[in-house]
């Protein structure tokens, strides 16, 4: 079903290529529904143009196996012009072949079991703040204040800014943030006009760090302070420019998406009270005064099962792009050489062949007996897969399960009436009405873990 095209008679995927040059793009950034209605129309595969480049959307485990198993064979990874340039050249996320694997191994030494338990403790003190706050404030759009929260987090253990969300440095990330998937067009008064300013006002300020750092006895245990002393297998060291880029790329990383899954994890549990019972059950079994640590967290299977199912029915990563550098045939249809390509993860999620009433919460699903996700290869892809898969996905896990088991301890939260909670889903999802909820904290005589 996927290979190269043994003959030159197989046709193009159907579909509309649009507009010259812009074709469908500003459809595929306002409308939520954009894919949805085309396959509806064309079927399981479809062209369209997207950021003046022929696109094909695909999904399902087949598919999306043959692509991200086919890095710089059929594909190389691509960005849209706005997200590639924002990101910088010398960003991890738009690094190809031999340059990307070289870097990969270097970053990857901000995430290794051992540096990821020395960030516990700074998640557990920021995660109770934060709860702290939502409690003083009771009723809240919580959305905002997530954003807040995975910022400053992220910027705590990357570069070591406190409080990144109240500065400069959080107001032009928020700048730069939201012009990533945009129409490049560099006017000031544009979404991607103000997010280069702010890249440049991010970088000069990260550069401003890494040199202060630099000058200190003690680089740090935070990820720059392990970036700037890390060395690959000829002995070099990043280059300051590099550093900048690959920061900036890791603070993304490390906040938008994660945000999305937290978000998606408060509505869900609030929408299933039997799930939300369980989880409460399951926290009772760890004494309160036991400090959280990778081994305690890797016991909480059912919360385990609970974020994979968040992930699933809406990963805050809905697809991912590549450019065809050989023409290959998928599902029957050829692609051409310096065409795109977009796997879809949410709709390979929602296979009903794989996953059974697949728009139904249902973390029952991954229960260690059932093993959906294992059932077909590449089925459940939150984070990529192949060599691009997302480095810092035990940190999101890590993250998510921190705030997950101490908000279950301590606190309730209902879902206000009268909003919409649907989800706007570029650049990431994201609740229509920043999802307004009733805070408070759980009486102490109520809590599960009370004896």
């Amino acid at each position: 079903m996927t290979r190269s095209p043994s003959s030159g008679s197989l046709p193009f995927p159907p579909g509309n290529l649009g507009l010259p040059l812009i074709g469908e793009t500003v459809s595929f950034l306002r409308d939520p529904d954009f894919a949805d209605k085309r396959h509806k129309r064309y079927g399981d595969i479809f062209k369209t143009r997207l950021f003046g480049s022929p696109t094909v959307y695909l999904s399902g485990a087949e598919a999306v196996r043959f692509v991200l198993l086919n890095e710089d064979r059929y594909f190389v990874n691509r960005w849209p012009p706005s997200t590639s340039m924002l990101l910088g050249p010398a960003s991890l996320a738009v690094q190809k072949g031999s340059e990307h694997q070289q870097r990969r191994k270097l970053l990857a030494q901000a995430f290794q079991p051992r540096v990821l338990a020395s960030y516990i403790p700074t998640m557990v003190a920021m995660t109770q703040h934060y709860c702290d706050r939502w409690e003083q404030q009771g009723s809240l759009t919580w959305y905002p204040e997530l954003r807040n929260y995975t910022l400053d987090i992220a910027c705590k253990l990357i570069v070591g800014i406190t409080d990144g969300s109240r500065t400069s440095f959080g107001e032009w990330f928020g700048s730069w943030v939201g012009g990533l998937f945009s129409v490049p067009l560099p006017f000031p008064w544009t979404n991607f006009g103000q997010a280069l300013r702010s890249r440049q006002l991010l970088l000069h300020e990260i550069e401003r760090i890494i040199k202060d750092r630099q000058s200190q006895p003690d680089m740090g245990q935070d990820a720059l302070g392990l970036l700037i002393q890390a060395k690959d297998e000829e002995g070099n060291c990043l280059s300051i420019e590099e550093l900048k880029d690959q920061i900036l790329t890791l603070l993304f990383a490390g906040h938008e998406t994660l945000t999305s899954a937290i978000a998606t994890f408060c509505l869900k549990v609030a929408q299933y009270p039997t799930v939300l019972t369980k989880l409460r059950i399951e926290q009772a079994q760890f004494q309160p005064d036991q400090p959280l640590t990778l081994e305690s967290l890797k016991q909480m299977e059912y919360l385990e099962q609970v974020l994979k199912e968040v992930l699933r029915i809406l990963p805050p990563v809905g697809g991912g792009f590549r450019e065809v550098i050989q023409p290959c045939e998928i599902k029957g249809y050829t692609i051409p050489k310096g065409w795109s390509v977009l796997y879809e993860i949410g709709r390979t999620h929602q296979d009903s062949q794989i996953y059974p009433n697949p728009k139904e919460f249902d973390p029952e699903r991954f229960a260690p007996t059932g093993g959906t996700d294992k059932v077909k290869p590449f089925s459940y892809v939150p984070f990529g897969g192949g060599i691009r898969e997302c480095l810092g996905k035990e940190f999101a896990r890590l993250e998510m399960k921190i705030f997950a088991a101490l908000l279950l301890r301590n606190y309730e939260w209902t879902l206000l009436p009268d909003q919409n909670l649907d989800f706007v889903m570029v650049p990431t999802p994201r609740p229509t009405d920043g999802l307004k909820v009733q805070f408070r904290p759980i009486p102490t005589g109520q809590r599960t873990n009370d004896q």
